[in-house]
């Protein structure tokens, strides 16, 4: 199986450290996962392996050879189609379609992860499955997966902007505004979500993008990351998501909530590089509505 190498040129400026300082300080490595390599992986500086006390010096060669990873043991691999848009050593973005799970729950056997072990078995990839932007069974989109703990730590501390299409019903009160409120779990629910004081705090932007009979279809970016947070803002607006039956709007016109994750901004976490994916938001939905 492949493993994750990744190597560096020691600069000036980081002579006379200590290599697990450098890890640390510069690379961004948790203690946990220099614990893992060298548990499992090797140092190599100059061709040599050597120990996190090893003190550096300009012009070293440093190799990382990470650990292998393994999916849990209720993680089976699942043979499915993904999409996916963008794959590096470190990451890949994909773009799900709805009514597939990301992860396995009591529910839902068959889901994203395990297509995903699948693929990395298929490849030779010693990976497993680590989600940075998880999206609801029945929301579609590009979503954020890392493939390894180490860049999963990088992303997990990265601004990722997404932005969401949605199909909502009636009429937003203007045409872009911020909803600023709260959310927490509802009452008596292990699932459902509410508006409430007492909850943690959630932003979501809206800009209407059409306006139709009785729906809008409308561009969202979250400046929080809140479970339901567009579900329930925009049903707190008095315009639930069509197809959200959870949340109060109706399913005649669409069978599952109407929203999409139509672009997905993050820096590369080695490389700094500005990386942007589109989508575009199923041309069903929007063909059903009344113009």
């Amino acid at each position: 199986m492949k493993r994750l190498n990744l190597s560096w040129e020691i600069e000036e400026e980081h002579e006379g450290m200590l290599l697990r300082d450098y890890l640390y300080v510069v690379r961004g490595f948790s203690r946990r996962t220099i614990k893992h390599i060298k548990e499992n992986g090797e140092l190599i500086v100059n061709g040599r392996e050597e120990t996190v006390r090893y003190k550096l010096c300009q012009g070293d060669d440093l190799v990382i050879v990470f650990p292998e990873e393994h999916p849990a043991g209720n993680l089976q691999a699942e043979e499915m189609p993904l999409t996916i848009v963008y794959e590096d050593d470190l990451l890949l973005v994909l773009d799900k379609p709805a009514g597939v799970a990301v992860m396995p729950s009591m529910n839902h056997d068959v889901t994203i992860a395990n297509g995903l072990v699948a693929y990395y078995q298929e490849k030779g990839l010693a990976a497993t499955v680590h989600i940075v932007t998880r999206l609801d069974r029945d929301t579609s989109g590009l979503m954020l997966i890392a493939k390894h703990q180490y860049s999963h730590s990088l992303l997990a501390r990265s601004k990722v902007q997404r932005t969401y299409g949605a199909l909502v019903e009636g009429q937003l009160p203007t045409e872009t505004g911020v909803i600023d409120a709260p959310i927490s779990r509802k009452a008596g629910s292990i699932i459902e979500r509410e508006v409430h004081a007492d909850g943690k705090n959630a932003v979501t932007e809206y800009r209407v993008i059409e306006k139709f009979a009785d729906h809008s279809f409308v561009e969202l970016k979250l400046q929080t990351g809140r479970t339901h947070q567009i579900r329930v803002h925009m049903a707190h607006e008095g315009c639930p998501l069509a197809g959200d039956d959870l949340y109060g709007g109706s399913r005649e016109l669409v069978g599952r909530q109407a929203l999409h994750c139509m672009r997905l901004h993050v820096k590369h976490p080695l490389t700094g590089q500005a990386l942007e994916f589109t989508s575009t938001f199923p041309a069903d939905i929007l063909h059903k509505v009344k113009r």
